[in-house]
């Protein structure tokens, strides 16, 4: 009997949609990939994932693209990239939607369970949720600054006229 109860309840929790707190990375659970993991992700798919981090000095590995995000989270990560004032000619997105393997691939590559990942001058930054909470109390704007990936405001036209 108890073997069954554990069956049953293993294979409930295998068929069950996990909750959204239960998606998240746990202190706990965030760890180093062991010899066995890093051998899961190819050595065609680890090149891919560096070459494309190294794209740009700002990386965004999303759902959908900037202009046509395909989730909230790439949508509100794309939007807070915008608000920062991050230089378009210094920013990159790759559409995890095109290619599977890049997908799962990205998730083994920076032991980050979600979508949307954006990367800063080769830096793991973190998802949607670490981004918001980043804008919000200021520091992603100090990064993006000393990192230089803020477009150089355009004089307005204020300061125009008094010329």
């Amino acid at each position: 009997m108890f073997s069954r109860r554990l069956a049953s309840n293993f294979l409930r929790a295998q068929h069950s949609t996990p909750r959204l707190s239960s998606r998240l990375p746990q202190a706990s659970s965030i760890r180093r990939l062991t010899p066995l993991q890093i051998r899961l992700l190819s050595t065609e798919v680890r090149s891919a994932i560096d070459k494309a981090v190294g794209s740009a000095p700002v990386v965004l590995f999303m759902k959908g693209t900037p202009e046509t995000p395909q989730c909230g989270f790439s949508r509100a990560s794309v939007q807070i990239l915008g608000l920062q004032g991050v230089d378009p000619s210094k920013f990159v997105a790759f559409n995890v939607l095109e290619d599977q393997e890049l997908r799962e691939g990205v998730k083994e590559y920076s032991e980050w369970p979600t979508i949307p990942q954006l990367y800063i001058d080769k830096e793991f930054v973190g998802g949607c949720d670490i981004l918001v909470s980043m804008h919000q109390d200021g520091s992603l704007a100090k990064m993006l600054d000393e990192k230089k990936v803020i477009a150089a405001s355009e004089p307005s036209q204020a300061d125009d006229a008094s010329e």
